[in-house]
């Protein structure tokens, strides 16, 4: 049905047919979500074996029951260097969450610079390049730290370099991007070579500009691999490794926050980390991380643990792609199908993602709070809506995929009688 076509009787019309909908809905007292990327039950049980491990703890001479080894044990390491295609000195592990090294390291930037002899970005302005829509997690870190946010739009192949490339050059307070450059949060896209080579190639104003490389997703293809360029290399060649923080963990592999997580950056940045984080601890949980590197110790064993996951989610998606594709027929939404990664991520007529939320939350089905994939949760169009189909079972995918589409007509005819 093009809405655009219809007149003002056939809008009251389809309004009224589409209210008395929603009333069936509301009338079941449901009380379903899809507004975080969380594994579900299912995706945990795979994991399940890792904690029934019987281990010998120790492993070349050295007890992993005890302090030590602040870079995290030399296996794991091994396996992310491999994964990831970089240098064993490159890479420290640490404990369950990603978020809380990203967290960390801009603390370090803003109380002692981002390298030895810099000053603190706690005594200079600084602003961060956010690419929208984006992840709310990164944006929320900037705030509590009090740094200014520019929005670039994401395009179908990464950020819009030249506006990138633009920024970084000219403002010297620009010290910093967030990027998750596979299967990005929320659009599922995956950054072009041509656009790694643009970030492993830029040219900021500020000597102690960073990249926030935040590769959330890159082992979570939906259907066959997926592959990104290593940004390493890139910078290697160019002789920019010091612009880039690498963070993956394992929260969507095996468990959410009780895995491991990893830091990866030049030789340089990673000895001036260290020689601030042997401050803040002793040593990672090396009992956790020597289960995992058990559990899956190679690149190999990861992928096919990898497959068993996507069998789960991979219905999930296409269930809330095929029921969305009727309503993009008509015009009123848009989205492209990811290849892989945790979310849907959809853009409604302007001015109505913030009435699809709150018709959704009347019939009983918590989402993602519009704008929340942009800074201050402000979306200039008030159009984006991050959805996050993992979690619930499939059968409740189906009814709220058949929620939000009677949502999205209902806000686009109350669109349409208000012009």
């Amino acid at each position: 049905m093009i809405y655009s076509n219809f007149n003002k009787k056939e809008l009251l019309n389809e309004k009224e047919r589409l209210i008395q909908k929603l009333e069936i809905y509301k009338r079941q007292g449901l009380k379903l979500d899809m507004s975080r990327g969380k594994p579900s039950g299912a995706q945990l049980d795979i994991s399940m074996p890792l904690l029934q491990q019987k281990l010998d703890y120790k492993s070349n001479g050295v007890d992993y029951r005890n302090y030590g080894l602040s870079m995290g044990i030399p296996e794991i390491r091994n396996l992310i260097a491999e994964l990831l295609g970089v240098k064993f000195e490159e890479v420290m592990v640490l404990d369950g969450s990603s978020l809380n090294i990203m967290f960390d390291t801009v603390a370090r930037a803003m109380l002692f610079g981002a390298y030895k002899g810099a000053k603190p970005w706690s005594r200079q302005k600084v602003k961060f390049i956010c690419c929208v829509p984006g992840y709310d997690r990164h944006f929320a870190i900037c705030e509590v730290f009090g740094i200014e946010m520019i929005n670039v739009a994401m395009t179908e192949t990464g950020p819009d370099m030249d506006e990138v490339e633009r920024l970084v050059s000219s403002d010297e307070s620009i010290k910093g991007i967030w990027c998750v450059p596979k299967f990005s949060n929320p659009d599922g896209i995956v950054y072009s070579d041509e656009t790694v080579k643009r970030f492993a190639a830029l040219k900021p104003k500020a000597d102690d500009f960073r990249i926030f490389w935040d590769n959330a997703y890159c082992v979570h293809e939906l259907y066959e691999p997926v592959t990104l360029l290593n940004i390493f290399d890139e910078c290697r060649m160019r002789g920019s490794e010091d612009m880039v923080y690498e963070f993956v963990s394992t929260s969507k592999i095996t468990f959410s926050g009780a895995g491991v997580s990893a830091f990866i950056t030049s030789e340089r940045n990673m000895e001036y980390a260290k020689s601030i984080i042997k401050y803040q601890t002793i040593g990672p949980n090396k009992i956790n991380q020597f289960m995992h590197y058990c559990y899956l110790p190679t690149v190999e064993a990861i992928r096919e643990h990898m497959k068993e996951e996507a069998a789960i989610i991979r219905p999930k998606f296409e269930v809330l792609i095929n029921r969305l594709n009727e309503v993009k027929k008509d015009g009123l939404v848009k989205f492209t199908e990811p290849k892989g990664g945790y979310f849907v991520s959809i853009y409604v007529l302007d001015c109505c993602a913030k009435r699809v939320v709150e018709l959704c939350g009347e019939a009983g089905v918590k989402l993602t709070g519009a704008g929340a994939t942009y800074p201050y949760g402000k979306d200039p169009c008030d159009s984006n809506i991050r959805l996050a189909p993992t979690l619930p079972p499939i059968e409740e995918i189906e009814t709220v995929a058949d929620i939000l589409c009677v949502c999205i007509r209902l806000a686009s005819v109350e669109k349409f009688l208000s012009e």
